[in-house]
């Protein structure tokens, strides 16, 4: 069955590259290694996934998403210190390395490590892209009905997507 335009439910590959307003490159898929993510189960940032909706196989263009709309506006909060052994010992840790904790009031977070110290790790609960804007050009290469086991786990699975084992 044909698909006429990106709706949600189904597969979506495409190409892209992210720039920010300087025109440095954030991040691109590699070439024969496209993106897939499953349209409407927020796999990419809201504003890139509405700017794909309605579009059909071979569509190129470009979309530039406002932080609200992207990895949010950033939260002015003091990086927190955590102490380097609070880690396991043989854990590589990276910057811009997300991972969870727990805050002052038991709730868990997503915090980001902005720097490695010998004794402490610093991290932020602000995105590394937080309030900054968006700037896609992305090429459509492929449109597919989701599967049921897709829909459920709320991403796709085979050759571009995640595979379970």
């Amino acid at each position: 069955m044909q698909i006429l335009g990106i709706r949600d439910g189904v597969v979506v590959e495409v190409d892209y590259t992210l720039r920010d307003d300087a025109g440095k490159v954030l991040d691109a898929s590699e070439p024969g290694d496209p993106l897939a993510y499953l349209q409407g189960a927020e796999n990419i940032v809201p504003g890139l996934e509405r700017a794909l909706s309605g579009k059909v196989i071979g569509d190129a263009f470009t979309v530039r998403v406002e932080p609200t709309d992207g990895y949010g506006e950033r939260i002015a909060v003091e990086a927190k210190k955590i102490p380097r052994k609070a880690f396991p010992a043989r854990m590589k840790l990276a910057t811009e390395m997300q991972f969870e904790i727990e805050d002052e009031e038991g709730e868990t977070i997503a915090v980001y490590i902005t720097a490695i110290h010998a004794d402490h790790v610093l991290c932020d609960p602000n995105h590394p892209l937080a309030g900054v804007y968006l700037n896609f050009e992305v090429k459509v290469l492929s449109i597919r009905e989701a599967t049921a086991e897709e829909v459920e786990h709320g991403h796709p699975h085979g050759p571009h997507g995640h595979h379970h084992h």
